[in-house]
C-alpha cells in the first residue's frame, strides 16, 4: 500500500490536562462538584478513552482555546439536531496498541487486529458524517469541518485488516489457510472411521465403555474397560478416577493424530505469519495511526459535551462573552438551574453591568445563597470546558481562575476551626486572584465575633475591589448591607422571602439586602413558642425600623416591577394594534392606487391611439382641402386629452407620495425611530430616512441644479432627492436594528425621462448610455412606453438597441414603428 507518511507528531495531551492548577483552584472544582458534572459528560461518549480524557482534563483558561472549543461543540450540536445519519458504535480501546508498533518483531493477535480495524472503521464513520453534515460551510462549521478534514485517511488500512479477519475476530479463510484446514478436515475423517470400525466390530464392541470416541490433549482415545487392559494394542492416556476404564490411543490412529498435530501447528504459524504482516503494514504508518486515533477521541470528546448539552432535561444555552462596551453587562445569568439539582432546581436570575464588580447576597437560611454561589460557579466551569448551560440565557465572561470558599472546613487533624478555616482558605485565594478571576465566598466574616468578624470582611471585600475581581458572596452580617451602599461598584442584593408562608421563594432581588429571618425560620422549624416570642423582645426598635424599611423596600421593588412588566406589555399590544391598522389602511390605499395606475394606464393607451389616429386624420386633412376651422378642433381635441392625462398623472403621482410617507411612518415605528413632526425645516446636518429604500443619511446641501432637492450622504454615496423623499427622524432611546442596504446614483443630464428619444449620429456606445439610462430614468418615473430613433444606415445601431433591449430584465416588448412613423429606423419599446 502506498499511504502518505507523516512527518510531524502531534502529542495527545488534551488541552484541559496540560494547564497547571494550584491547589486553591482544585479545592474549588471539587467544592462546586464540577466532577459530577465530568462524569456526565463521560458517560455520554462511545470510547472510554474519550471518557478517561474527559474526567481527566480541567476547564480552560486561556480566552482563545475556550471560545475555539464552544465553538466546536455547538457546531456539533447543530449537526446532531440536523442530520439523521449519526451512527453511534462503541469504539475499541486501542490506544495501549500505538506503542507496540514502534517495538520491532511486535505482533498483534486476531482480537487486537479486530479492534484496530473497528476503531478505523468507526472514527472514518464518524468523520465522515461530520463532512456530510457540513457540506455547506459557514462560520459556524468551518472550525469542525477542518478538524474532521486533517484526520488522515486510513480507509486502505482498515480494508488491509479486515482482509485477514472476520467482523467476529477469527481469521478469514484465505487459501493457505483453507488447504491446511481442509487436511486437518480429511485426518479428523480417518480417525472417525478407525473409531467406527473399533465401534462396530463385535469383538472390539463389547471391550469399550462407550461406542463414541473421547478426546485427550487432543488426541482420538477409546475408552475401554479395564478388564480387557492390553487386548487394544495402544498407547494408554489417562486411567479414570474409578480405575474402571483406560482410555487408550489405538496404534492405528496414533500416526493420524501426528499428522493433525503437525497440521495443526503449520495452521497457527500461518496465522502468525499473516498477522505478523499485518502488523509490519501498521508499523509502516503508525504516524497516521496515530493522528488518526488522535483526533477521532478528540472528535469523541466533543461529540460527547454535544450529547451532554442535547440531553438536558432542561433548554440550554452557550453563553455569549460580555460585549465589551459602556453600559455592557457583564456577567447575566437568565432562568439558570442548578444542573446537578434535578427537577428541583429553583430558576434564579443575576445580573452584574459593567459598573458593578462585587454583589452581596444577604436573606434568610435556606433561601438559596450558596445554590446561588455553586450555580454561579458550576456555571463558569462548564462554560470553559466548552458545555451548554441549563439556562434561558447567560454572558458570561471568561475568568482566569475561579476561587470558591464554601462550606464548614473545621479540622480537629490540623487543629482549625471553622473560622481559622476559612481565613487560611481566603488567604490562598487572596495572593492568587486578579482582575479577570471569579470568587465565590460563602458566609464571609462567619464564625467569630460579629463585629470583628465585619471588620475583616471588610478589608477583604476592599483587596477585591483594588484588584477589580469579579466576587459574589453571602452573609448575615448588617454592617456588610451597609458596605454594599456605600461603596462604588457594589451592589446588594437578596434572596426573597414570602412573608404569608414563612418560607424563602429562592428569587434574587438585586439592588436591595435582605432580613436573615432567623426567628421567623426557627418558629417554622418547631421551636417553642414562648422562645420565641422572647427573642422577638430582645430585637430593639431600631433594628426592627430596619427590618421594617428593608420589607416596604422589597414590597415596592416588587410593585414596581409588576407594574413596569404590565406597562410593557400594554405598550406592546398598543404598538402592534396600530401598527396592524396602518398597515390595513396602507394595504387599502394601495389597492385602491393600484386600480387607478390601472385606469390611468388604460387612458395613457387610448390617448396614445386617439393621437395617432388623430395624427392621421391630419395627414388627410392636410391631403384635402385645409380650413383653419378643422386644424383648431382637431388641435383642442389633442389637447383636452394631454390635459385629463396630466391632471390623472398628478393626482397619481401626489397618492403614491402619500403612500410612501405612511409605509415610511410605519416602519419608522416599527425599528423604534420617531418621525419629526409635520412641518420641521430640513437643513444641512439633518438626519433623514431617503428615498423608497428608505437610506438612513444626513443632509449636506441643497442640489443647485434640481429645484426643491437636498444631496443627501448615505455611508459613502451622496445622493440627490426631492425634498418629498425626504423623511427627518430622530433616535429614541431604544435601540435601533441596523439595515444594510445598498443604493445606485443615477447620474441624469435631464430633469425626467423622455417620450421620444434620438440616438441618430451616436456611436453604440454612447447610443447604449443614453438608452440605458432611459430606461431607468424611465422606470422610476413610472413611464411604461417610449420610441427609440436609430435609424436604418448600415444597421449597426438598430441591431445593438434591439440586441440591448433583448437582454434587458426591463423591457417586455419592442417592435418597429409603423411606417408612417418611421418604420425600420424606429423602435417602440414597451416596459414592465
Amino acid at each position: 500500500m502506498n499511504l502518505p507518511q507523516s512527518k510531524d507528531r502531534q502529542e495527545n495531551i488534551p488541552d484541559g490536562v496540560s494547564q497547571y492548577v494550584s491547589p486553591h483552584m482544585t479545592k474549588t472544582i471539587g467544592l462546586l462538584e464540577f466532577d459530577r458534572i465530568k462524569d456526565a459528560v463521560a458517560n455520554c461518549a462511545l470510547s472510554a478513552e474519550a471518557a478517561r480524557i474527559i474526567c481527566e482534563e480541567i476547564p480552560l483558561f486561556d480566552p482563545a482555546k475556550v471560545r475555539i472549543r464552544k465553538k466546536l461543540v455547538s457546531s456539533f450540536c447543530e449537526l446532531i439536531k440536523n442530520n439523521d445519519g449519526e451512527k453511534r458504535q462503541e469504539f475499541p480501546e486501542t490506544g495501549f496498541l500505538l506503542p507496540r508498533f514502534a517495538v520491532e518483531g511486535s505482533v498483534l493477535d486476531a482480537d487486537e487486529a479486530l479492534a484496530m480495524g473497528l476503531f478505523l472503521e468507526r472514527g472514518e464513520e464518524l468523520r465522515r458524517f461530520i463532512l456530510n453534515g457540513t457540506e455547506q460551510e459557514n462560520e459556524n462549521t468551518i472550525a469542525l469541518r477542518e478538524l474532521a478534514e486533517s484526520a488522515p485517511d486510513c480507509s486502505q488500512l482498515t480494508a488491509a485488516i479486515f482482509r485477514i479477519i472476520d467482523k467476529d475476530g477469527s481469521v478469514r479463510d484465505l487459501p493457505e489457510i483453507k488447504k491446511i484446514r481442509r487436511r486437518i478436515q480429511d485426518l479428523g475423517k480417518d480417525l472417525e472411521q478407525v473409531a467406527s470400525r473399533f465401534g462396530s466390530d463385535e469383538n472390539t464392541r463389547r471391550m469399550l465403555q462407550s461406542g463414541l470416541p473421547s478426546q485427550r490433549d487432543g488426541r482420538l482415545v477409546l475408552a475401554v474397560k479395564a478388564n480387557f487392559k492390553g487386548r487394544i494394542k495402544g498407547i494408554v492416556h489417562e486411567v479414570s478416577d474409578t480405575g474402571q476404564t483406560i482410555f487408550v490411543e489405538p496404534e492405528e490412529s496414533v500416526e493420524k493424530n501426528n499428522q493433525i498435530l503437525i497440521e495443526k501447528a503449520n495452521l497457527e504459524a500461518e496465522i502468525r505469519r499473516l498477522l505478523r504482516d499485518l502488523t509490519n503494514t501498521l508499523a509502516e504508518h503508525r504516524f497516521e495511526i496515530e493522528e488518526f486515533h488522535r483526533i477521532i477521541i478528540n472528535l469523541e470528546s466533543l461529540r460527547a459535551r454535544a450529547r451532554y448539552s442535547l440531553e438536558m432535561r432542561r433548554g440550554c444555552c452557550f453563553a455569549e462573552e460580555p460585549a465589551g462596551h459602556e453600559k455592557s453587562t457583564v456577567l447575566a445569568l437568565r432562568q439558570a438551574h442548578h444542573p446537578l439539582l434535578g427537577k428541583s432546581a429553583v430558576p434564579i436570575d443575576l445580573e452584574l453591568d459593567c459598573n458593578t464588580r462585587m454583589v452581596i447576597i444577604t436573606g434568610p437560611n435556606t433561601g438559596g445563597k450558596t445554590v446561588t454561589l455553586k450555580t454561579i460557579g458550576l456555571f463558569a466551569l462548564m462554560n470553559q470546558a466548552g458545555l451548554a448551560l441549563p439556562a434561558a440565557d447567560a454572558v458570561l465572561p471568561i475568568f482566569d481562575a475561579v476561587y470558591a470558599d464554601i462550606g464548614d472546613e473545621q479540622s480537629l487533624s490540623q487543629s482549625l476551626s471553622t473560622f481559622s478555616a476559612h481565613m487560611t482558605n481566603i488567604a490562598g485565594i487572596i495572593e492568587e486572584a486578579t482582575e479577570q478571576s471569579l470568587v465565590l465566598l460563602d458566609e464571609l466574616g462567619a464564625g467569630t465575633d460579629p463585629e470583628e468578624g465585619s471588620a475583616i470582611a471588610m478589608s477583604i471585600l476592599d483587596h477585591f475591589i483594588e484588584t477589580k475581581s469579579t466576587v459574589v458572596l453571602t452573609t448575615h452580617h448588617g454592617m456588610l448591607k451597609n458596605y454594599g451602599y456605600s461603596r462604588e461598584g457594589v451592589e446588594n442584593a437578596s434572596v426573597e422571602f414570602d412573608r404569608r408562608t414563612l418560607s424563602p421563594t429562592y428569587r434574587i432581588i438585586m439592588g436591595i439586602p435582605g432580613e436573615s429571618r432567623a426567628v421567623d425560620i426557627a418558629a417554622q422549624n418547631g421551636f417553642p413558642p414562648v422562645l420565641i416570642e422572647k427573642a422577638r423582645s430582645y430585637l430593639d426598635d431600631e433594628r426592627s425600623d430596619v427590618s421594617a424599611l428593608i420589607a416596604g423596600l422589597k414590597e415596592k421593588h416588587r410593585e414596581l416591577d409588576n407594574a413596569s412588566r404590565s406597562a410593557k406589555k400594554e405598550e406592546k399590544r398598543l404598538r402592534e394594534d396600530r401598527r396592524e391598522a396602518d398597515l390595513k389602511a396602507l394595504s387599502l390605499r394601495q389597492k385602491e392606487h393600484f386600480l387607478r395606475q390601472e385606469g390611468a394606464s388604460e387612458f395613457r393607451r387610448f390617448l396614445s391611439e386617439s393621437r395617432k389616429g388623430l395624427e392621421n386624420l391630419v395627414r388627410e386633412i392636410r391631403e384635402g382641402e385645409l380650413t383653419r376651422e378643422k386644424t383648431v378642433k382637431v388641435k383642442d381635441f389633442i389637447r383636452d386629452l394631454e390635459t385629463r392625462s396630466a391632471a390623472m398623472g398628478a393626482a397619481l403621482e401626489a397618492e403614491e407620495l402619500s403612500l410612501m410617507e405612511m409605509a415610511a411612518e410605519i416602519k419608522t415605528e416599527s425599528d423604534g425611530l420617531v418621525r419629526t413632526p409635520p412641518g420641521a425645516v430640513i437643513v444641512p446636518g439633518t438626519e433623514v430616512l431617503a428615498g423608497n429604500s428608505r437610506q438612513k443619511g444626513t443632509v449636506i446641501r441643497r442640489d443647485n441644479k434640481k429645484t426643491a432637492a437636498w444631496i443627501v450622504e448615505t455611508g459613502s454615496v451622496r445622493m440627490s432627492f426631492s425634498e418629498s423623499e425626504l423623511f427627518p427622524v430622530k433616535n429614541t432611546n431604544q435601540s435601533s436594528p441596523k439595515t444594510v442596504g445598498w443604493t445606485t446614483e443615477l447620474a441624469q443630464t435631464e430633469t425626467g425621462p423622455k417620450l421620444e428619444i434620438n440616438l441618430l449620429g451616436m456611436r453604440l456606445e454612447e447610443a447604449l448610455d443614453t438608452l440605458r439610462r432611459q430606461i431607468d430614468v424611465a422606470v422610476l418615473a413610472g413611464l411604461r412606453e417610449f420610441s427609440v430613433v436609430h435609424g436604418k444606415g448600415d444597421g449597426i445601431l438598430q441591431k445593438g438597441v434591439q440586441d440591448y433591449l433583448r437582454n434587458d430584465p426591463a423591457v417586455t416588448d419592442f417592435y418597429f414603428s409603423r411606417p408612417e412613423l418611421g418604420g425600420f429606423g424606429r423602435t417602440e419599446v414597451v416596459l414592465k
